[in-house]
């Protein structure tokens, strides 16, 4: 703000962190925190036998020290379940399945490894934030659409990607320094960090392919077109690296994965069967069958595609289009005026790529229980700058209902709950308004309002 100078001192308002100050808030988040506990505990109760994806894994990695292919269900002892990773990761595997003693001991492995994303995961003002905001972003990585306690059951390495995932958007969602003379020249210094957060950001995509489409959210990032294309090239990068390490390396089990991704082997599990994903193309089949369409593959995926636009894309798209044709500065094509918004406006356009890349991952056709742990990372990012009301409403819809409906004994996989919390608290992020970051500005003679409006919010 090259314009604002002298000697006052104001201190912003933020209204999400007076708002978590008042006393029903801080009772609804205890509230929510043993709701998240009860049902984390409730599980070990069960007399269910959990565990069976880190079992699927580890049996892979077995058989393929034992010199069988791990794509052959009947190579996997313990399991009936198909292993769906890049050849390459079996080797990368091999140190966490050693001696048994991740199966033995996974669940406090991967309770560790959630709440190291809490740590991780960034905010989108100037700082992460105190302890009370990291610790809230470990509540809703925990809780959040029951993702967690699906990883925790099925023992699957999503929470594995999750933690990669954090980390690389550590990297990514950083605020640019930039000179306040030339806000577009961007940040040298620590762009080679977000270079490698990319990168990171493309090795996990690799995990499940089906995800990749989160990398084009990269383009929301308040950084000059030419380092956001580079940015974009580093993921893609990353994405394809372990693809062709494993047709390099692994020539005949790329084979095998290629068939085992197209359910070209017989007699064994496939990653084709939706049948209880709740994910928007699910819903488009199960929409369509109601009305005798079912059986038409072309009208299914018009379907998945209209709710993809309708319930997710669409509303994000009209957000954007509002804010760049109200504040942007100038005159040229829109994705000029989209570049230059997102470099004056830095703050929201960081929240726009954790809204984008949660968005993406929803639109996914093929998303899993256990998959909604990412999407909670996402949406962790930007829950701490919500105000008082719209947390509470994403804290209730998003974790608290879930989790009741899974302490009842009802099955949430059977169920759209997951995607339905998933999506109102998408909108509410989408539509609410964030606080103001707290921070201590010098200006003299200016109106808060003003200094708002300078800062870009």
């Amino acid at each position: 703000m090259s314009d604002i100078t002298g000697t006052a001192r104001w201190t912003a308002p933020s209204v999400g962190t007076a708002g978590r100050r008042s006393p029903w808030l801080d009772r609804l988040i205890a509230l929510v925190a043993l709701l998240v506990l009860g049902n984390l505990l409730s599980d070990l109760t069960l007399d269910v036998k959990y565990g069976w994806d880190v079992r699927v894994n580890c049996a892979a990695v077995d058989a393929h020290v034992g010199g069988l292919d791990p794509y052959y269900v009947k190579n996997l002892k313990g399991t009936q379940l198909s292993y769906p990773y890049l050849p390459v990761t079996l080797d990368a595997f091999r140190p966490l399945c050693a001696g048994g003693l991740l199966f033995d001991h996974y669940r406090g492995v991967f309770l560790l490894l959630a709440m190291l994303c809490g740590l991780l995961l960034p905010g989108v003002g100037r700082d992460r934030g105190g302890s009370r905001d990291i610790a809230l972003r470990t509540l809703w990585a925990l809780g959040a659409f029951v993702g967690f306690e699906w990883v925790s059951a099925s023992g699957n390495f999503t929470v594995v990607s999750g933690t990669l995932s954090a980390a690389a958007l550590a990297l990514l969602l950083r605020v640019p320094a930039v000179a306040d003379d030339d806000p577009s020249a961007g940040d040298d210094r620590s762009f080679g960090l977000r270079v490698l957060g990319a990168v990171l950001l493309g090795l996990v995509a690799s995990f499940k392919l089906v995800y990749s489409p989160v990398l084009a959210a990269l383009y929301f990032l308040p950084l000059p077109r030419r380092q956001k294309v580079g940015l974009m090239a580093a993921a893609a990068a990353g994405l394809v690296l372990p693809v062709l390490l494993s047709m390099a390396l692994y020539p005949d089990l790329f084979s095998s994965w290629l068939l085992a991704m197209r359910g070209q082997i017989p007699d064994q599990h496939s990653i084709y069967v939706v049948d209880t994903t709740p994910s928007l193309l699910l819903l488009a089949q199960s929409v369509l069958d109601h009305i005798g369409l079912g059986g038409s593959k072309v009208a299914v995926f018009a379907a998945y595609a209209l709710l993809a636009v309708v319930l997710l894309l669409g509303p994000l798209a009209l957000v954007v289009l509002r804010m760049v044709n109200r504040q942007a500065r100038g005159d040229g094509t829109f994705p000029a005026r989209l570049d230059r918004w997102l470099i004056d406006h830095r703050r929201e356009a960081l929240r726009i790529t954790a809204l984008s890349m949660l968005a993406l991952y929803l639109c996914a056709p093929r998303l899993k229980e256990y998959a909604f742990f990412e999407p909670a990372l996402y949406s962790a990012i930007l829950i701490v700058d919500l105000p008082a009301a719209a947390l509470a409403a994403v804290l209730t819809i998003g974790v608290a209902v879930p989790a009741l409906v899974a302490l009842a004994g009802l099955s949430i996989g059977d169920s759209f709950v997951q995607l339905a919390a998933a999506l109102v608290c998408y909108w509410v992020m989408l539509w609410a308004r964030p606080a103001a970051p707290a921070r201590v500005v010098r200006a003299a003679g200016v109106e808060p309002a003003q200094l708002l409006r300078a800062e870009g919010f």
